[in-house]
């Protein structure tokens, strides 16, 4: 009797091992998974941080690109040095740490891509904080920047065209629009966008009855299409002063406004000047309607 007591309970003892270790494979192959599971998502998310990092870089990068050819170009100051742009980080290794981790590659890339930003950030931050300083201490030049829009915002109609190459709806072929198109109704007040001196009122081919400006720091504007002049030639405008109304005189097809800015013996893109008549969203929204690519007004 007293083998079988200890048969049964060498056998309880091995059920209960048995047990015990199917509990501990199972419970660790459970665990196993969760972890793999955790891994997959950690990557997935690393890898969503990484492409968001690249699209915040290259808003980053345009918005240097503005403040470089634009801001400082409208200024008149020094750019800052792509050395300065470019900077990489001094000192040991940064990353050292991070190349046990799994996928360290990745880790990795995605933490330099968040330092680079965050150095990027600094710099332009600093450059802006001299273009304000500039601003501050420039007034003169800023009032004879054209900074504004030729019509208000309650009498536009539309955006019909923007700066670049657009369809003549005359001639049916591509060619280069060198300003914007205002739509607006007849008789609309045009306003001068900066202080100046008026050079020219006056009928221009192609152009109709016109309107130029002399700014100063070697901007000029020209404003066409008109019907009325509210100016003469070497009258002193100020920013905002009513120069002359709208009308569809010239090569036109409908009532507008055709708006130039000329620096230093080019036209160049209006669109870059509304930094003081739009917020942020206005100004986007001005922007991508002047990007509209169907037919220019004239």
């Amino acid at each position: 009797m007293r083998k079988g007591l200890l048969n049964l309970l060498c056998a309880l003892a091995f059920l209960a091992v048995g047990a015990v270790v199917s509990y501990l494979i199972f419970n660790n192959t459970r665990v196993t998974r969760q972890l793999e599971e955790e891994n997959v998502r950690l990557l997935s998310q690393y890898r969503v941080l990484s492409n968001r990092m690249d699209d915040a870089m290259e808003v980053l990068n345009d918005i240097s690109q503005r403040d470089d050819n634009l801001y400082r170009v409208l200024l008149m100051a020094e750019p800052v040095s792509q050395q300065i742009r470019s900077a990489g980080f001094g000192g040991t290794n940064r990353y050292e740490q991070l190349m046990s981790f799994d996928n360290a590659e990745l880790v990795v890339n995605v933490t330099q891509k968040m330092d680079m930003i965050a150095k990027q950030l600094y710099i332009q931050s600093k450059s802006f904080d001299e273009v304000v300083d500039f601003f501050k201490n420039h007034e003169d030049m800023l009032n004879h920047l054209p900074a504004i829009q030729p019509i208000s915002n309650k009498d536009l109609k539309q955006m019909a065209s923007g700066y670049g190459w657009r369809a003549d709806p005359i001639y049916n072929t591509e060619r280069f629009h060198s300003g914007m198109d205002f739509a607006c109704d007849i008789g609309t007040p045009v306003y001068a966008t900066a202080d100046g001196r008026v050079t020219s009122a006056d009928w221009e081919q192609g152009y109709g009855m016109t309107v130029e400006i002399d700014h100063g720091y070697e901007y000029q504007t020209r404003y066409a299409h008109l019907s009325a002049y509210k100016v003469r030639p070497g009258q002193r405008v100020k920013r905002g002063d009513l120069i002359a109304l709208s009308g569809c005189t010239g090569k036109s097809t409908g009532p507008h406004v055709h708006y130039e800015v000329v620096y230093k013996g080019d036209k160049v893109n209006p669109a870059n000047f509304y930094f003081m008549d739009l917020d942020a969203d206005h100004y986007a929204q001005i922007v991508q309607m002047a990007e509209n690519h169907g037919k220019i007004l004239d």
